[in-house]
């Protein structure tokens, strides 16, 4: 959507789940508004600061030093009060009692919707920039945050192999992802795992047994599963009783849990943020509103908020395929 008018003053926010690259991604956005000739606001805590006012001035040494930390400076928030129409009626007013003319929104779906109804309901121009280490928003090839997830998830991986090799044992790794296998199928791919449980390729217990047992048949002595926090075998203590109760190997079960979305960013992530974050300052200069800056193909492209939070990435049917075949 464009909005034929000159802007000078811009906002910009993190929110929802903290992404690995939203502070490489704030740098950008900040350093070419300023070089732009705009003036620059931080919001505080996500749509919660955003409803509260919890604005401060940014200039350039604002975001000096940051491009290398995980986290977000503005830290992040999620906000029941925005959720509601009178929550992002304040919201708007606040913006327009800062004179704030634009906003920019670092997150993943949720916080997409929220911006969507913030341009539709208010007529605030947002642009989006993709901030979540799911990887499953549409129109884009990648999010900020994912490359690093998996080679965290996937350090963990191959430490853990050395101690399922010493003791011939079998590990149960559960990375994030409650809806996306996304991270489930790169890091059981990229630290062959021997099998892979993930939301989209539902697979019950038993079939699980019965793979891992056959493995130890042909010889395995270790064997490593990589399993989605929200994949539909149940959860993988459930899964460790019951391969235990089958007469499977001694099972251990590690959560990897929150230190996916820590550490330093990868030099990937850290350009895809970086690339983002500046297009998104130039989507709201040119008048563009309602719409995310992804990359597909190599190329900065625009999607529509509303297409980017509903429509979700498929899953890599070669991918499945191809890690089956090398955990022979």
């Amino acid at each position: 959507m464009a909005v034929a008018r000159k802007i000078k003053r811009i906002g910009v926010l993190t929110s929802g789940g903290d992404a690995p690259g939203m502070n490489a991604a704030l740098r950008a956005v900040v350093r070419k508004a300023i070089s732009s000739g705009l003036e620059m606001v931080g919001i505080m805590r996500g749509f919660s600061g955003l409803v509260r006012g919890d604005f401060v001035d940014m200039n350039a040494r604002s975001v000096s030093n940051i491009i290398q930390r995980g986290g977000t400076i503005l830290k992040t928030d999620r906000s029941k009060e925005f959720q509601e129409t009178e929550g992002r009626a304040r919201a708007a007013r606040q913006l327009r009692g800062h004179g704030v003319e634009g906003l920019i929104v670092i997150g993943g779906d949720g916080s997409f919707r929220g911006g969507h109804l913030l341009q539709a309901e208010h007529s605030v121009p947002v642009v989006g920039v993709p901030g979540t280490i799911d990887n499953d928003l549409s129109g884009t090839d990648f999010t900020i945050g994912f490359d690093t997830a998996i080679n965290n998830a996937v350090d963990a991986i191959d430490k853990i192999r050395d101690t399922a090799a010493a003791h011939e044992r079998l590990f149960l790794v559960e990375v994030m992802g409650r809806k996306s296998g996304f991270i489930a199928l790169a890091v059981g791919l990229a630290a062959g795992a021997e099998m892979i449980v993930i939301p989209e390729e539902p697979v019950d217990v038993d079939t699980i047994c019965a793979n891992l047992l056959a493995g130890i048949d042909r010889g395995k002595a270790s064997s490593v599963v990589v399993v989605a926090e929200g994949q539909k075998a149940g959860g993988v203590f459930e899964i460790a009783d019951r391969l235990t109760k089958s007469g499977g190997p001694e099972c251990k079960v590690l959560v990897l849990g929150h230190l996916q979305r820590g550490g330093n960013p990868t030099a990937r992530d850290r350009i895809l943020a970086s690339l983002l974050g500046a297009a998104a300052v130039d989507a709201l200069i040119a008048g563009h509103s309602d719409v995310m800056i992804g990359q597909v193909n190599g190329q900065v492209t625009e999607c529509p908020l509303e297409d980017a939070s509903a429509k979700k990435h498929g899953i890599d049917r070669d991918a499945i395929a191809l890690a089956k075949l090398l955990a022979i």
